[in-house]
This record gives C-alpha cells, structure tokens and sequence, in this order.
C-alpha cells in the first residue's frame, strides 16, 4: 500500500528572527518494509543554503539556513512511501534474552568475529546510555517481571511493551521533552517519545540492545499520537534483526507506521531541530497526515 505522509511544522515569533540554522529529519528510510516513492521539502521563506546528507545511523537530513528577517518558519514534507511489512515471528520461535545478551555482548576481537556476527556487534553500540535514555537498577527492576529466566525476548519484550502501555497514562501536559526518563517511570504519564525512552532504558538496562524509532502513524485509525510525529523502539534479535514495538499502542508496528529515522533516542532524530537569532516568544504548529494514495 502506498500511503502519502504530509508533516509540516510551522513557527511563529513574536519578533523578527533574523538568521535561523535548522536540521531536519523528515525524510523516510527505504528499509525490508517499506520503500520511498518520493519526497518533497519545502521550506518558506526559502534558504540561503541547503544541504541533504545522511548522518552516523543511515538517516537521511537536510540542513538549511535563512539569514533574512522572518516572523514565521514553515517546514513542510511531503513524502509517499509504499508500505509493504512483513508478519512479526512467533515471540515462541525468538531465543532467551539472556543468550542475545551473551551473543552481543561477548564480541571477541574483530579478527575473530564471523560475518553473521556484525550485526551484532553493530548492536552494542544501543546498549549504553545516551542523552534521553539512562541505565540503572530501577528500569531493570522494571523490567524484571517480563524478562523471566529463559523467556524469549521477543515475547519478553511484548510483555513489557504491554505493562508500559497499561501501567502508564498517556498525558500531554504531563511531560516536555526534557523530562528525564526516571520521572516517567514514577510520574507513569507521558507521551509516545517518553514511552519509547522508558522501554528503550528497561531493555537496556539488562544488557540488550534497543533503539528508538521516530515516524508516524496513519491518519483515522484507532491510534494515540497519529495527528503528529510518533516514536517507539526497536529491540534487537538475532536471526531475526531488529523488532519494532509501540507501548504507546500496544502494538508490534505493521501497516499503521511509518518509518522516518532511528538512533539512539530522540536527540539523534528530532524532526525538526535548529537555532534562531531573535524571535522573542514563539508558537510552534505541528500538523501531520498520513493517508492511502489516491488512485485517481
């Protein structure tokens, strides 16, 4: 199914701005479940300067800058994707989470590591902490009841995604984008960027790899969070590479979602992210729709 994805973001200042450095990440990944037929940017008033280029993790972002006065930003992507996901695994069929541990964890020098085990050692990297995401006893604790000994990690994880999803209530006004990932945990109110820092920092926190996922849901279905940007995580398995969960729905991603970057937590792929000269108070607008192609 081809879907077209319309995400624009709007600034509005209270006083003239007069240069703006901006980075964007709106542009979807081509991946095993979908695949970019196209995509716009547009950007008013227009830039000085642009840039587009891929960064550390694969994702492609666009860079601009604007050095005439402006009261008001606009940034509007305009992408269609063709959406073709496969059927999760059995979470039965998935190995015990202490073994992928073990297998990612325990490298061994690069001279003796085999091809199929790079992929594992391009995981480890999403073990540690990073600026939105922290480890330490209390997420593990957490996580604890989900990952029982021998469990499988898909199922484990399931689990989880589950708990995050009933034990937690979704809140707006709860958190900003700032608020660390343990006062989540307490607080249990939050939003989708939240929920996937609280997942991401439960998995790691036991020695597995997980990442988080920025991009959106389609538009009318019976989702949270697909009138904007969503978020979730991905943990990763071997044999079966990295699996995609959403504790903000409940749900292992399928036809609903759709891809726009990953990295280790928000910071690597806030979508639109940049400085401004100037400007005084402002207001942002953010407005996404994703809906079924017209075959007209």
């Amino acid at each position: 199914m081809i879907v077209t994805a319309t995400h624009t973001t709007t600034y509005l200042y209270g006083q003239p701005v007069s240069i703006c450095h901006t980075e964007v990440h709106l542009t979807p990944r081509s991946g095993p479940n979908q695949r970019v037929v196209s995509h716009e940017l547009e950007v008013r008033p227009t830039p000085a300067y642009t840039l587009t280029r891929t960064d550390y993790f694969g994702n492609e972002f666009t860079y601009f800058f604007i050095n005439e006065p402006h009261q008001t930003l606009t940034v509007t992507s305009l992408s269609q994707v063709d959406l073709h996901p496969e059927e999760p695994p059995h979470e039965g069929l998935t190995p015990p989470w202490e073994k992928v541990r073990d297998q990612v964890l325990d490298q061994g020098p690069e001279t003796d590591r085999k091809p199929e085990h790079e992929e594992a050692f391009r995981a480890l990297e999403f073990t540690f902490s990073s600026p939105f995401v922290k480890i330490a006893p209390v997420f593990a604790e957490y996580a604890a009841p989900s990952f029982a000994a021998g469990r499988p990690i898909a199922e484990a994880a399931l689990d989880l995604c589950h708990r995050i999803y009933t034990e937690c209530r979704y809140d707006p006004r709860a958190t900003t984008i700032s608020t660390p990932v343990d006062e989540v945990l307490k607080s249990r109110r939050g939003v989708c960027q939240d929920f996937a820092h609280l997942m991401i920092s439960c998995v790691r926190s036991l020695g597995l790899p997980a990442r988080y996922v920025s991009g959106y849901l389609r538009s009318g279905k019976n989702t949270v969070g697909h009138e904007a940007s969503h978020a979730w995580c991905s943990v990763y398995c071997p044999g079966f590479g990295w699996l995609d969960y959403d504790p903000t729905n409940d749900v292992m991603p399928q036809n609903n979602h759709l891809t726009i970057a990953h990295g280790r937590d928000y910071s690597d792929v806030a979508p639109v992210n940049g400085v401004a000269i100037g400007g005084g108070e402002q207001m942002i607008n953010v407005a996404v729709e994703v809906l079924p192609r017209s075959t007209e």
